[in-house]
């Protein structure tokens, strides 16, 4: 088809991910002044330049929607901001249930299932996973970094990973959308591929077939040699990934299950998958491929990838969810755990989680981080936690404020469009005028 020939010299799999941990940028609400009365019944009217940002980008038809919610503590309901449809060509409208493919924002909930397990004593934050993946136990690791993968740029792991570098991509782990050496092709020809995007054969994004299990996954992966040495550098990786098959051998439950079992259904997230079912193949988003400023479908949801059954539930980018479900998730950090009513996860284990949990030994000049917390795959900055998504998506709870919010799109590479940067703007200026009008 045309489009793959348009597509394919500018899109790639790293192109197409590289700024999925942008997104926690949310966090600089935490000086604005939020109050409960800013969060009216009408938000457009509260929120008008948040609201002109999302209606510039949909009316002039870069994306098809720009959907943002607010919520405030405990409301059981957030508010929400813009619109559009499922895509460019459609006339049906998103809302709350639209579901969305929320590549990294799966992060933050993979890390919380593992605080869970922390919590209860199953597992230690400074515990080597090799007790619970005896593969891991004599790592090797990269002499130079991204350099070849032989016996002669090769030199034993200085410490064993932990429970803690895998929530805080200090495990020395490498990413096929990050690293730029031979060991991508590597990753790529074991199957050890974390995360989906299209069908279409453009360059980078399918260069082999997924491992089958997150068994054969960690299995895979321990065969390859770390990138970094473990607890010095931050590195985003798969480490979040492996975490779901810590999280499966060390609860005795199949990762999926655990995460349906004790986030999904206490936290009432009815819409959140690894595997769409055909039968909510309706309310499925189409992602869109930006090339020179023009949308271009690489993922329709009528034919979605994410219709397929997933190789193995990848904890670091696998997930599609609605505005709805992943607000409730939000919710429920935002209670330290509960959700309304109900406990889901120990007040212990989610500020432990919402941290800054680095490791002591790390080092993180020059890396995204520098200046930054980080705590159970997520930001922890200033009170407030989250990560963003590959596709345009971020999410984060302000402790301070009390105040959770999130931003649904659907394009890739989330750097195509300033978006994010002009949607913290927009938040800006909105506050700036409120506090001008409460002051009259």
């Amino acid at each position: 088809m045309e489009n793959r020939k348009l597509i394919d010299p500018v899109l790639s799999r790293r192109a197409l991910f590289r700024t999925a941990a942008y997104g926690a940028g949310i966090g600089a609400l935490g000086s604005l002044p939020f109050g409960r009365e800013l969060l009216a019944h009408n938000v457009e009217e509260s929120w008008p330049n948040v609201a002109a940002l999302a209606e510039k980008y949909v009316s002039e038809r870069k994306v098809a929607n720009l959907y943002a919610t607010f919520g405030w503590g405990q409301q059981d309901h957030a508010h929400h901001v813009g619109g559009g449809t499922l895509a460019l060509n459609s006339d049906t409208q998103v809302n709350e249930d639209t579901l969305y493919r929320i590549y990294s924002m799966t992060k933050p909930i993979t890390g919380m299932a593992a605080m869970i397990l922390i919590d209860e004593g199953v597992l230690e934050l400074d515990q080597p996973i090799h007790e619970i993946l005896p593969a891991f136990k004599d790592m090797m690791v990269q002499v130079e970094y991204d350099g070849a993968i032989t016996e002669d740029n090769l030199e034993p792991a200085k410490r064993h990973i932990t429970v803690r570098h895998l929530l805080t991509h200090t495990a020395g782990i490498g990413y096929g959308i990050i690293q730029k050496g031979p060991i991508t092709d590597a990753y790529n020809e074991a199957g050890l591929i974390a995360g989906r995007v299209t069908r279409l054969p453009i360059p980078g994004i399918f260069r082999g077939e997924a491992v089958g299990s997150l068994e054969a996954f960690a299995d895979g992966l321990a065969k390859m040699p770390l990138v970094l040495q473990p607890g010095e550098k931050f590195s985003y990786s798969m480490s979040l990934d492996l975490l779901g098959r810590v999280i499966e051998v060390a609860s005795g439950m199949p990762f999926a299950q655990f995460l349906s079992e004790r986030i999904f259904e206490p936290c009432m997230m009815e819409s959140t998958y690894f595997t769409v079912p055909s039968s909510q193949v309706a309310r499925l988003t189409d992602n869109y491929g930006i090339l020179q400023g023009n949308p271009l479908p690489i993922d329709m949801g009528s034919s979605s990838i994410y219709l397929d059954k997933a190789p193995f539930p990848a904890g670091g980018a696998g997930l599609v969810s609605s505005p709805r479900d992943y607000d409730r998730f939000l919710r429920m950090l935002l209670g330290y755990g509960k959700l309304g009513e109900t406990r889901v996860i120990s007040e212990t284990a989610v500020r432990q989680g919402v941290s800054n949990l680095f490791p002591e030994t790390v080092d993180l000049a020059g890396t995204w981080m520098e200046g930054q917390g980080h705590g159970a795959g997520g930001r922890s900055v200033n009170g407030t936690f989250g990560w963003g998504g590959a596709a345009g998506t971020l999410a984060a709870v302000d402790y301070k404020l009390g105040l959770r919010a999130a931003l649904f799109t659907q394009y890739m590479p989330s750097d195509a469009y300033p978006i994010r940067d002009e949607y913290m703007a927009a938040l800006e200026a909105d506050i700036s005028a409120m506090r001008v009008k409460k002051a009259a």
